[in-house]
C-alpha cells in the first residue's frame, strides 16, 4: 500500500536569506548561497514547502591545527598551513558550497595570535574562491570583540555570516556585521528559550531578523545527538507556528563535534573496524541526523562525509520545488 502524502500546513515559515555578494551586488563572490524557506518540516507537506537544498560549509582553519587525528589530516596535509589552498581545495575538489573560516588561532590558548593575522587569513580566503565564507571566532568572547571587527572590516560588502554572538556577548560583533552589511550567528547552548533571547537581543539593537542564522550548540553521535536533534525539530517547529524570533535557518557544527568523539578517532579498537572509515561514518552519520531535524548549514570535515551528505541532500531535496 503507498504512503500517503502528509499534506499538513502551517502558519509560518522559515527566513530565507542569500549569503554572499557578487560583483553586481557589490562584492566579489563568483555565486551566492540561498537557504531557509521550508513551509513545513522535512519529509512533510507538498513538494513546493521543502524550501531551499541545505548547503555544506567545510572548514578552513586559521591556523594549521595541531590535534587533528591523522585521518583527518591526510586530504589536507599539503595545505593545511595554507588557508587559501586549503578552501581553494574544498571548493574544487571536495564541493563545498561555503567556507567556514575558523579562527582557532586567535584564541589565547591556541596562538594567541592577533587582528592581523586573521585579517590576512580572510583577505588570502576571500581571494581563492568565489563562494560566500562563514567567519567564525574562537569562542573566547575577549579576543573575539578585539579580533572580530577588523575581519568583518576585511570582508566588508561580501554578505558574510559572521559569529558567534550570545545573551552575555552579543553587542560588539552585532553593531560591527550591521555596519558592514553580513549576516549574524546568533547562539544557544541547547536551549530554546535562550536562542529566542538572543534573537529579542540582537533585534532590539537595529539587526534584521531576517539576516539572521541560529547556532545551537551541536550534539554529535553518542554525544547528545538525541537532544540536538529534540532542540533543533522545537525550533523549527516554532517557526512553522508563526514565532518570528525563531523563524531563522539554522547552522550546526558537525565536523568539529563529530571527530571530538573518542569513537571517530582512537586507533587501538579491535573490532570497531578500521579508524580511516570511523571518522568520516561518524561525522555523516550526525549530519544526516541533524538535516532531517531541519538544519539549514551543515559544517563539516572529511571529504569523504561531505560527498555521501551531499549524495544523502540531493535524494532527499530533489524534488523539491
Amino acid at each position: 500500500m503507498p504512503v500517503p502524502e502528509v499534506t499538513d500546513s502551517f502558519a509560518g515559515s522559515v527566513n530565507r536569506i542569500t549569503l554572499g555578494a557578487t560583483k553586481d551586488d557589490g562584492g566579489t563572490r563568483s555565486s551566492t548561497v540561498t537557504i531557509g524557506g521550508a513551509k513545513n518540516v522535512v519529509y512533510g507537506g507538498l513538494v513546493e514547502d521543502a524550501g531551499e537544498t541545505p548547503v555544506v560549509a567545510m572548514d578552513v582553519l586559521d591556523s594549521k591545527p595541531e590535534d587533528w587525528p591523522e585521518a583527518l589530516v591526510e586530504p589536507y596535509k599539503d595545505v593545511l598551513d595554507k588557508p587559501g589552498d586549503w578552501a581553494k581545495k574544498c571548493v574544487e575538489e571536495f564541493g563545498a558550497d561555503l567556507i567556514c573560516v575558523k579562527f582557532d588561532g586567535i584564541h589565547p590558548d591556541k596562538g594567541d595570535k592577533g587582528a592581523d593575522h586573521a585579517v590576512k587569513v580572510t583577505e588570502e580566503v576571500l581571494k581563492a574562491v568565489g563562494v560566500p565564507l562563514v567567519l567564525w571566532g574562537c569562542g573566547n568572547n575577549e579576543k573575539d570583540n578585539e579580533v572580530m571587527p577588523k575581519v568583518s572590516g576585511a570582508a566588508k560588502g561580501e554578505k558574510c555570516l559572521i559569529g558567534i554572538v550570545e545573551e552575555d556577548n552579543y553587542k560588539s560583533l552585532t553593531a560591527i556585521a550591521l555596519a558592514d552589511g553580513h549576516f549574524l550567528i546568533t547562539a544557544a547552548p541547547l536551549d530554546i528559550n535562550i536562542a529566542k533571547q538572543v534573537n529579542i537581543l540582537v533585534s532590539d539593537m537595529g539587526f534584521p531578523l531576517e539576516r539572521i542564522v541560529t547556532f545551537q550548540s551541536t550534539g554529535a553521535l553518542g554525544y547528545g545527538i538525541e537532544y540536538a536533534y529534540s532542540i533543533q525539530e522545537r525550533q523549527r517547529l516554532a517557526a512553522l507556528s508563526g514565532d518570528k524570533m525563531m523563524a531563522m535557518p539554522v547552522i550546526c557544527d558537525v565536523g568539529y563535534e563529530s571527530w571530538r568523539a573518542k569513537e571517530a578517532k582512537m586507533e587501538d579498537a579491535p573490532g570497531w573496524g578500521a579508524v580511516a572509515d570511523r571518522g568520516p561514518m561518524w561525522e555523516t552519520a550526525t549530519a544526516t541526523c541533524l538535516l532531517q531535524a531541519g538544519a539549514d548549514i551543515i559544517r563539516m570535515r572529511h571529504p569523504r562525509a561531505v560527498a555521501t551528505v551531499k549524495r544523502f541532500i540531493s535524494k532527499v531535496w530533489k524534488n523539491k520545488g
